[in-house]
């Protein structure tokens, strides 16, 4: 009863002192609507990051000479990636290996009727779209047996159909196709739409893209390729089997160890979770400069308030209030006070993570336990920076408080 008591006196005091309440509880409450919208923020994109690298798929992995250690090292012809290196690779390695292909493509300009325009083509093994998440609206997706027979096939994507053809399926047509040199006519066995994603925004070219099997669009030369694109099968560990992939292709091909490397979709969205991470955090712990400020400011107030209320303390220790009682009042006004401006500022974060990845087309992530957090840790601030001025009052001697005008 005594604590219900508590917070009755504690709103009462907080009603009648509306505006000094409410600046008050406004540094608690830029604190928290500002931590609660970075962490929001944050949580958010990295989920879209993640989705995003979801669609390239987390066990793809690339092969490729190491750049990095060696940026002035020159490719020999033996260094290169060969068919021969593919199938060596299918053989030792085939159960982890689910996908493999030399990671080479083609430019091409283009002419249908009167319309001119530009292709991308990315040579791919069969099945390729079991791996890379695309969605094959029409006709299906390069076969096994299509790149075995070096079969001259086409898969578009819906934009360039429509733009070329005036449709979105114009499977069974033809395209003129420039490969190394020579004209050839590919045939159109199927149509995919492509999902928006940040990805696409950031590597958009004014080529349309499109896939067809590796073998065909190498056209009359061998296989020489600088990286290999491979997709580890489900189960597998990622980095153990490629490095395992990586140190075998170093001792078939008798080239010195650390010649090649690899990297993962894995890791890569590892190294950007990691970032973002640190940046909210970072950022994050900048904002919670300003609970600090307003915890500061509650203190400020309280001890105005005891100021202003030492006749009524001396009242209540007359009538028998012991001195938790009056220490317990004031620590309750002062968390009561805080841990409203924590909800208001809940509310505001939220408010603003709303709007902020609503303009950025992004996918809302608001966790209930930094809710939780936030407006446990407002009230833990007000209790904190409420304990001077609540034992300043419960020290006042009755006598002196009501002598006190």
């Amino acid at each position: 009863m005594l604590f219900l008591e508590n917070i009755k006196l504690a709103l009462t005091s907080i009603r009648s002192n509306k505006m000094r309440s409410f600046l008050t509880m406004l540094g608690i409450i830029i604190g928290i609507s500002s931590v609660i919208a970075i962490t929001s923020i944050g949580d958010s994109a990295k989920a879209t990051v993640s989705k995003e690298f979801e669609s390239f798929g987390k066990n793809n992995v690339m092969i490729y000479p190491n750049w990095r250690e060696n940026p002035d090292m020159t490719i020999s012809p033996n260094a290169a990636f060969s068919q021969e290196d593919i199938d060596a690779l299918s053989v030792r390695f085939e159960k982890e290996l689910a996908y493999i292909d030399p990671s080479n493509n083609i430019q091409s300009e283009t002419t249908v009727g009167r319309v001119k325009g530009k292709w991308a083509v990315q040579g791919v093994a069969g099945d390729y779209d079991k791996f890379k998440n695309m969605n094959i609206i029409h006709g299906r997706m390069i076969s096994n047996s299509d790149l075995k027979g070096k079969r001259d096939y086409v898969v578009i994507e819906k934009t360039g159909a429509k733009f070329f053809f005036n449709t979105e399926n114009p499977v069974g047509r033809t395209l003129n196709l420039n490969v190394n040199g020579n004209m050839r006519e590919f045939v159109i066995i199927g149509v995919y739409a492509e999902e928006k994603s940040l990805f696409s925004g950031l590597m958009s070219t004014s080529a349309y893209a499109a896939y067809s099997p590796y073998t065909s669009i190498q056209g009359d030369l061998e296989i020489n390729a600088s990286m290999l694109n491979i997709y580890i099968g489900d189960g597998y560990d990622i980095k153990q089997t490629s490095d395992a992939m990586v140190n075998y292709l170093e001792k078939i091909k008798g080239i010195e160890k650390g010649f090649y490397t690899s990297d993962s979709v894995e890791s890569q969205q590892g190294t950007v979770d990691q970032i973002l991470g640190t940046l909210s955090l970072a950022i994050g712990a900048i904002a919670g400069i300003s609970l600090i400020v307003g915890g500061i400011g509650i203190m400020n107030i309280m001890l105005v308030s005891v100021t202003e209320r030492t006749r009524e303390i001396g009242i209540r220790k007359a009538l028998g209030a012991r001195t938790n009682d009056i220490l317990v009042q004031f620590l309750i006004e002062s968390m009561i006070i805080s841990a409203i401006g924590g909800v208001i500022g809940t509310a505001l974060g939220a408010g603003i993570a709303v709007i902020g990845m609503s303009i950025a087309g992004a996918e809302l992530v608001i966790s209930p336990l930094v809710v939780l957090f936030a407006v446990l840790f407002s009230a833990m601030v007000g209790m904190f920076f409420g304990i001077y001025p609540a034992r300043k009052a419960a020290k006042l001697d009755p006598i002196e408080a009501l002598r006190y005008e």
